[in-house]
C-alpha cells in the first residue's frame, strides 16, 4: 500500500504542468503590424521556480546600426555590446533603468553591461547620433517580441487569469504601453488582438 502510495506521488510529481500559449496580434487601425513590440505576460499566480529567459543576450553594432533594434532581457541579465564595424563605437544610455558608457573601442572588441533595474534603456553611440535602439528589462519569464507581422507568441503559461502588458518606443499611449488581461486555458493557444497608433519616430534608422 505504501509503495501504491509512494508511486501516485512520484507519478504526479513527474507529470507535466498544464501549460498553454498566447498569440497577440499587434496592429495600427488601418491594419498596419506593428513590429519590435514587447508583450509581458504576468500570471496572477506568478511563474513555476526557475522559470526564466535564456540568454545569451547581444545588441551588436554592425552597418553603423545596433542589432536587433529591440532587444528583450531578464532582470539581472548581462548583455555583450560587439563591435562588428570596421570603426569605432562609444556606447551609452542615460535611462532610468540603467545608465552606462562604453567609451571608445574598435572592431571585434566586445563590452557588456549587466540590467538590474526593470524598465526601458534607450541606446545610443556618442560618434552616430543616428543610432538607436532599445533594451526591454523584463520582470517576467513570459516576454516576447512582435515580429514585422505584428505577432508575438508568448509559450509554457499557466492557466488562469494573467495580464499582458505591450510595450512599443513609439505607441501613442503613456509610458508607450497597452494592457488587457485575459485568461489562460490548461492548454491550447489564447488569442488576442490590439490596436495602436504610433507617433513618429525621433531616429529613422531601426524602424519599427
Amino acid at each position: 500500500m505504501r509503495r501504491t502510495a509512494a508511486f501516485l506521488v512520484a507519478l504526479s510529481l513527474a507529470a507535466p504542468a498544464a501549460a498553454a500559449d498566447l498569440s497577440l496580434t499587434l496592429t495600427t487601425a488601418t491594419g498596419k503590424p506593428i513590429g519590435n513590440a514587447v508583450v509581458m505576460v504576468r500570471p496572477e499566480g506568478g511563474a513555476r521556480a526557475g522559470q526564466r529567459l535564456s540568454g545569451p543576450f547581444v545588441m551588436s553594432q554592425k552597418d553603423m546600426q545596433f542589432q536587433p533594434y529591440v532587444l528583450i532581457v531578464p532582470l539581472g541579465a548581462e548583455v555583450s555590446f560587439p563591435n562588428l564595424d570596421p570603426f569605432h563605437h562609444h556606447v551609452h544610455s542615460w535611462s532610468k533603468a540603467k545608465t552606462f558608457e562604453l567609451k571608445l573601442y574598435g572592431k571585434d572588441e566586445t563590452r557588456r553591461v549587466r540590467f538590474d533595474r526593470a524598465g526601458v534603456v534607450g541606446v545610443g553611440c556618442n560618434i552616430h547620433d543616428d543610432m538607436s535602439a532599445f533594451i526591454r528589462v523584463v520582470d517576467t519569464p513570459f516576454a516576447a517580441k512582435s515580429g514585422a507581422n505584428g505577432a508575438a507568441l508568448v509559450r509554457d503559461l499557466p492557466p488562469g487569469t494573467a495580464n499582458v502588458t505591450v510595450w512599443h518606443p513609439y505607441l501613442r499611449t503613456a509610458g508607450g504601453e497597452l494592457t488587457q488581461q485575459v485568461t489562460i486555458p490548461a492548454s491550447g493557444v489564447a488569442r488576442i488582438v490590439l490596436k495602436g497608433e504610433l507617433r513618429s519616430p525621433r531616429l529613422k534608422r531601426g524602424g519599427y
